[in-house]
């Protein structure tokens, strides 16, 4: 091939490339860069932030040879001319530190640079690219042919851009979520029980029962890799390195049943859960939560990445916890109230349990009180019966109120000497009760019982009832009506 064949092969390989080519000429940057040097230059990056308008002198010193129809096309030009006279427009102060970047790859004796930058087309349109220039060879010391290759890559870019915007838009909704969120790598224990069932074991629950300890290594091998900000204000913590090292505190007393019956369910398939449990924050109040546990998608076969979300329902526990305490207790005297105390005498019966010795109690002077001194003064008497039999009773007895200003207490297992030494207390703590409350005197009527052989614990409570009017009688005549 001729010289001259091969001069329009180049021409044409320049001309057709499908990416930007500039022909540009550098000498006029190498000159100013000797006369810095000359100067005491040395830091030529500082030196250019110093002054940006330096920067601008280096620009100016590089003069646009040619370049290629790509060129032309990706900036929307007419032609060289149209190009070169609005330089100005394609570059602006995004490319600030990239071109910089060059300037100091030159100035350090590098032939080459390279930099990812922005461009704008000369309809505004913006381009990420991905700038390489070199000295051609032979003119190293003129620097007066380099060629600069530049690809657009804002495609690349915005496909990058976009991921990023879906990475920021998960991180925010898992860091401001309304709930606890955790993020944890269970693959170690994938492997524990992976090993365990190489074993042959086949019953994992059976298992556990017989190697309680299997449990605790699992839970010993969770890896927290992240937490969001919701499970910092659950757990009372000041930042996520407190409350990783405080883990023992959380997860602590029946957390192992728990923990034991969620390694069940992912040994039998299981990898979405939910179940109810109960946690604590750092200073030691607790924690009920709803949590929710799942195998992210992808990782079902090492369960490197799952996903814990805890929902604190301590509030509705509360709440739940109240409905059935006023289900069963009267809300005034803190006793438990006429159903719970059927319920009870039902459930001794049908046990067969013997003796049972019933107490029945009944206010007097409530009437006079509350017409008196009004009704506040007449709960007060029956809050402070409340007080003296709250004192009196422990388990397994109990006492309850059953009418207006009837009281009964239960007593299970307790023969009859053991009823008249629970009235003797009664009365000594009421004595006691009215020491401090000695602008209105406490005053009951009290009748015991204990059942026979075969009786009916409602018999037992009738003559018990019996026995407590006849010690009204006893102790009230017909000069103190009221007090009846």
């Amino acid at each position: 091939m001729s010289i001259d064949a091969a001069l329009i092969d180049s021409a044409n390989i320049f001309e057709l490339a499908p990416i930007s080519l500039w022909l540009e000429d550098y000498s006029g940057l190498r000159r100013q860069f000797d006369i810095w040097r000359a100067e005491g230059v040395s830091d030529l990056g500082a030196f250019l932030r110093e002054d940006t308008s330096r920067l601008d002198l280096c620009t100016s010193q590089i003069r646009v040879l040619k370049v290629n129809r790509k060129t032309l096309s990706l900036f929307e030009a007419d032609d060289v001319d149209h190009l070169v006279a609005n330089l100005h427009r394609i570059f602006n102060a995004d490319m600030l530190e990239p071109h910089i970047g060059e300037m100091v790859q030159l100035w350090n004796g590098s032939d080459h640079f390279s930099s990812n930058t922005v461009n704008y087309s000369l309809g505004g349109r913006r381009i990420d690219i991905q700038l390489k220039g070199r000295i051609l060879p032979g003119h190293e010391e003129s620097w007066d042919r380099v060629l600069l290759a530049i690809e657009d890559v804002t495609a690349r870019e915005d496909a990058l851009r976009e991921q990023d915007r879906h990475k920021q838009y998960a991180q925010g909704l898992f860091e401001h979520s309304p709930i606890s969120l955790w993020v944890e790598d269970f693959s170690r224990i994938k492997q524990l029980m992976d090993d365990v069932r190489q074993r042959g074991i086949v019953d994992f629950r059976v298992f556990t029962d017989v190697h309680p300890e299997f449990v605790h290594q699992c839970l010993s091998e969770i890896r927290v890799l992240d937490i969001n900000n919701e499970t910092l204000a659950l757990f009372l913590a000041d930042d996520k390195k407190t409350l990783l090292q405080s883990l023992p505190q959380i997860f602590r007393y029946e957390m192992a049943s728990h923990f034991r019956e969620q390694l069940i369910d992912l040994w039998n398939g299981i990898l979405f859960q939910r179940r109810e449990v109960v946690n604590y924050a750092l200073d030691g109040s607790e924690r009920h939560v709803l949590m929710q546990f799942s195998v992210l998608p992808g990782r079902e076969d090492d369960w490197s990445l799952v996903q814990v979300a805890l929902t604190d329902i301590t509030a509705r526990k509360k709440a739940e916890a109240y409905l059935e305490y006023l289900g069963k207790h009267d809300v005034l005297t803190k006793l438990h109230n006429r159903a719970y105390y059927v319920d009870e005498l039902n459930r001794l019966e049908r046990k067969g349990e013997a003796p049972v010795s019933i107490i029945i109690l009944d206010l007097n002077g409530l009437k006079t009180a509350n017409d008196q001194w009004g009704h506040a003064a007449g709960d007060g008497l029956l809050r402070r019966v409340g007080e003296v039999l709250n004192e009196a009773v422990t388990q397994p007895g109990h006492a309850a109120r059953i009418g207006g200003d009837e009281f009964a207490v239960v007593l299970p297992y307790i023969d009859e000497r053991g009823a008249e030494a629970m009235v003797d207390n009664i009365r000594r703590l009421i004595g006691i009760n009215n020491q401090y409350y000695s602008q209105m005197e406490l005053k009951l009527s009290l009748g015991a019982a204990t059942s026979l052989p075969g009786e009916k614990l409602e018999a037992v409570a009738r003559r018990a009832d019996l026995l407590m009017y006849e010690d009204k009688r006893a102790h009230y005549s017909a000069a103190n009506p009221d007090d009846i």
